[in-house]
């Protein structure tokens, strides 16, 4: 009888939610293989072949995956806990080059998989469409209620957005930074004039409640309301509170994981004054350790059972 075929965890084996989740599908009877992304090429050893199935993992074959749970790439030099400050200060042409071709190299690898039919928790091709200028655009073109946003590098028109609004908040267009309120000494010559540097993200500040909702596989399985006085939340929740979610806001996060094509997702939702709940934005890589952990579910085993749920009987 032929082995089964592997479940496969990307990312870096280091990460506590790779490795939580290899031990979840240990405990079901399933052992997880990890591609480890991170420290892809300098010590993972990985070769593909002329056909969709025809790949290598440390010299052993690993065929198609039954299923396929994507943590991250570590495709740039400014991934999560990567440190190539030296190689870059020594050649930082030759460094880019070698993180461009990485990239491409697994990035091909998972788009193998995915036109090969394999379930993946989730596959480039969403991913690569929830970047917010477009995600945001996409939810709003489809109803549902969103913020309003501009992203920009002109300070006429953040002048003119602020303008517009009671409040707004800034942040940056990919993440990685702590949201902040613009202030009116934001808005002078010498400060907008760093948006030559790059562009921001604007939006109307939305004072009201945080709500974390996690979407698996067509289903909610949790929901958190987060306390906090910081203006953004993470790493500054006061109280995470698990709730059952109504009717209506069930059907606004499968209808918005469906509208992206997402397999899984944690989206983030907040209030507006006037009590409009609006969506911020959907995660295709949610952290769910911390969620668990504080508010006493289990997305994680939820994660864990869907994976193995792909594996033949």
């Amino acid at each position: 009888m032929s082995a089964l075929p592997p479940i496969v965890l990307v990312g870096a084996a280091a990460d506590e939610h790779v490795a939580a989740l290899a031990g979840a599908l240990g405990s079901l009877g399933f052992e997880a293989v990890v591609l480890d992304s991170q420290r892809f090429p300098e010590h993972t050893r990985l070769s593909l072949g002329g056909s969709l199935e025809d790949v290598r993992l440390g010299g052993a074959p690993l065929g198609l995956p039954a299923a396929v749970y994507l943590r991250g790439l570590y495709g740039t030099p400014i991934s999560f806990d990567v440190d190539v400050a030296s190689e870059m200060e020594e050649d930082w042409r030759t460094t880019l080059v070698a993180f461009r071709e990485k990239a491409e190299f697994l990035a091909a690898l998972l788009l193998r998989w995915e036109e090969a039919g394999v379930p993946i928790y989730n596959p480039l091709g969403p991913s690569d469409r929830l970047r917010k200028p477009f995600q945001l655009a996409r939810l709003a073109a489809a109803g549902f209620a969103v913020p309003a946003t501009l992203w920009s590098n002109d300070p006429a028109d953040v002048r003119a957005f602020a303008g517009r609004h009671v409040r707004v908040a800034y942040k940056p267009v990919a993440g990685g930074a702590a949201t902040r309120e613009l202030m009116a000494a934001d808005l002078d010559d010498a400060r907008l004039g760093a948006l030559a540097g790059a562009p921001v993200t604007f939006q109307e500040l939305l004072p009201g409640e945080d709500l974390r909702v996690f979407v698996l596989d067509g289903s909610v399985v949790a929901a958190f309301r987060i306390t906090s006085s910081a203006l953004d939340y993470r790493q500054n929740e006061e109280s995470v509170e698990a709730f059952v979610p109504d009717r209506e806001l069930t059907e606004t996060c499968l209808r918005a994981t469906r509208l992206l094509g997402l397999r899984f997702t944690g989206m983030d939702l907040k209030r507006a004054a006037d009590g409009t709940l609006k969506v911020l934005e959907l995660n295709p890589s949610p952290m769910f350790l911390g969620f668990d952990a504080r508010g006493g579910t289990d997305v994680q085993g939820a994660l864990a059972r869907a994976l193995a749920g792909h594996v033949p009987a």
